[in-house]
């Protein structure tokens, strides 16, 4: 979507996308094969990875509540950089532990280039997330196999 954006309208961007993704991850409590994402584009003058990571920490805390913990790992993506992983910390089997949410990074000027956007006017953001990792984490599910399975007991509490 993020691309697709870029290829037909020009700067200042801002664009929020949801999807399915697939992957061939091994299934266990917080991985699985298919997920939902939510990704998020900006672009406009001046934007740094302090404005990226504003609206992640502000979005988590919304979501998730004040007490939410976030953190930022250096990781690599093809399409942004510098690029970064996002954890929240979550409850998991009884102990705090630190679960990937998505990716995120500065919009690579190659890839601005590309798309015929100036990168020497323009910066940006860009950033997917995890939709069944964040309602974990809102809702206390310890493993996302659950919210596939269709056990109507467990769908039963969020109606």
């Amino acid at each position: 979507v993020q691309v697709r954006i870029m290829e037909n309208k020009r700067p200042p961007l801002r664009v929020v996308a949801a999807g399915r993704v697939y992957r061939p991850d091994t299934h266990d409590a917080t991985h699985y094969s298919m997920f939902h994402q939510v990704e998020g584009l900006m672009v406009d003058e001046g934007v740094t990875m302090v404005d990226l990571k504003s609206a992640l920490l502000q979005f988590a805390k919304m979501l998730l509540g004040a007490q939410t913990d976030v953190r930022f790992r250096p990781s690599f993506f093809p399409f942004t950089e510098p690029s970064a992983e996002v954890d929240m910390l979550m409850n998991l089997r009884g102990k705090p532990t630190w679960v990937e949410m998505g990716g995120c990074g500065m919009v690579d000027p190659e890839v601005f280039k590309s798309m015929g956007i100036n990168s020497e006017q323009f910066s940006g953001y860009a950033f997917g997330l995890g939709v069944e990792r964040l309602a974990m984490i809102r809702y206390g599910i310890k493993d996302i196999r659950h919210l596939f399975q269709n056990d109507i007991r467990f769908l039963r509490q969020f109606s």
